[in-house]
């Protein structure tokens, strides 16, 4: 395998040209609106070629048995200035140490690679982003002051929203096949629980916070609850989400169908004078919607 390619011509890359790389077998699961994109589309050549390189080096490992673009990139709403996020799945098989080896190869490899030097150079917030993960998802457990996590958000990203860069391996459909359309009932209602626990939890501290004049913590709480608050939205609707601070009126809207609810989120953190009563205003408005639309 040629590790090195320094004769790399210079390119022409027309912003906003969709390059595509079709997917070589779409993967869907069963649940509304979550499934796999394909065929796979790229802003530009040069976000085409160095998920291409990424492949060809990852490929030739033994452990690895699906490598994964996630991210803007695998849906499809990427652009010219966009990072390049991929996840590789490696096998259960593999020893812990074979992560932290796949991952330091790599990083001495992308460091002096031109063209992914030449990548980064394309604008100045894009990068590569590359995670090894050995897919084993540990649901944690929150103590007082825990929440939001991103167990769900993982599940989602990896298993759901991605897209393949080739023929995705064995041990990637058995977790598919574990977690999707969604996890057991059992744990969805704990999880349900301890979200909400913590989001009134948040809520009910924002008071003691105004009465001290602490109004800066008081909305740092404000926009936790409301982190939590779309937690256990996507939990009590069995619907894996993608974050909880972008893409939050594609997935309220288009995914969840609730647009009524969507109306009445931005005004929850559009507060026009922090030193005042007004933040304990929103968190109260906050708790009406968690009461109403994340119950079990």
């Amino acid at each position: 395998m040629q590790m090195d390619r320094t004769d790399i011509p210079q390119r022409d890359w027309m912003l906003g040209r969709e390059m595509v790389l079709a997917a070589v077998e779409p993967v869907r699961c069963t649940c509304r609106r979550q499934s796999m994109i394909s065929p796979l589309r790229f802003p530009t050549e040069i976000h085409r070629e160095v998920s291409e390189l990424v492949k060809d080096f990852f490929s030739a490992h033994a452990h690895v048995d699906t490598i994964l673009v996630v991210n803007s990139c695998a849906r499809g709403r990427a652009v010219a200035g966009s990072d390049l996020d991929l996840a590789v799945l490696i096998t259960p098989a593999a020893a812990s140490q074979a992560v932290q080896s796949l991952e330091t190869m790599w990083q001495e490899f992308s460091v002096t690679h031109p063209l992914i030097r030449q990548f980064r150079n394309t604008g100045r917030f894009t990068q590569v982003h590359l995670d090894v993960f050995d897919g084993r998802m540990i649901p944690p457990v929150w103590d007082d002051g825990g929440g939001p996590d991103n167990f769900e958000v993982e599940i989602g990203n990896r298993l759901v929203y991605a897209a393949p860069l080739h023929e995705v391996g064995a041990y990637f459909r058995q977790l598919q096949s574990q977690w999707l359309p969604y996890y057991g009932e059992d744990l969805r209602l704990s999880r349900l629980a301890m979200v909400r626990e913590a989001c009134a939890r948040d809520l009910e501290a924002i008071p003691f916070y105004l009465g001290r004049g602490l109004y800066f913590q008081a909305f740092d709480r404000l926009y936790k609850a409301f982190r939590e608050f779309l937690q256990a939205l996507f939990v009590a609707r069995r619907t894996y989400p993608l974050c909880y601070n972008k893409w939050i009126q594609e997935q309220v809207i288009e995914w969840l169908s609730l647009p009524e609810l969507y109306k009445e989120l931005p005004p929850i953190l559009s507060v026009r004078k922090i030193e005042s009563a007004e933040v304990g205003e929103k968190a109260e408005a906050l708790r009406a919607l968690l009461d109403h639309w994340a119950c079990p």
